[in-house]
C-alpha cells in the first residue's frame, strides 16, 4: 500500500529525530556502537511506529545492543513527543534489521572469492 505524503513526512521526521538522539543525546555506552535507523513505518492512526534498527557487530553484540534500544523505547518516545508537533506520539516498536550486516557479509564473501 502506497504511503501518503503526510505519512512519509512523519516517518522521515521520526527516523531523523531518533537518529539524532542516538548520535548526540545518549550517554549510554551500550548505545554508542554503530547503530542506524534504517526505516520507520507509522500506522495511519499514529498509534504505533515500527522502527527498523541496524546494528553492526557480531550477532551477540547486535542482539545485546538491540535489546538495550528496545529497553529505552519510553525514553525515545518522550523525546519524540517533545520534539515533534504531533497530536499523538506513536508507541515505538523496534525491529532488528540485519540487511546492512548481511550485505557487508555478502560483500566480504565476494571479495574472498575474487582473491581465490
Amino acid at each position: 500500500m502506497p504511503v501518503g505524503r503526510r505519512m512519509q513526512r512523519i516517518n522521515d521526521q521520526v527516523r531523523d529525530e531518533l537518529a539524532y538522539l542516538l548520535a548526540h543525546e545518549i550517554d549510554d555506552p551500550m548505545l554508542r556502537g554503530i547503530i542506524s535507523i534504517t526505516g520507520v513505518e507509522t500506522a495511519p492512526d499514529l498509534s504505533t511506529a515500527r522502527v527498523f534498527v541496524s546494528v553492526l557487530g557480531t550477532e551477540e553484540e547486535a542482539q545485546a545492543t538491540f535489546n538495550h534500544v528496545k529497553h529505552a523505547a519510553s525514553f525515545f518516545r518522550r523525546q519524540l513527543a517533545a520534539r515533534l508537533n504531533l497530536r499523538h506520539t506513536p508507541e515505538l516498536d523496534f525491529r532488528l534489521d540485519r540487511s546492512i550486516a548481511e550485505g557487508a557479509r555478502i560483500e566480504q564473501l565476494l571479495r574472498e572469492m575474487k582473491h581465490e
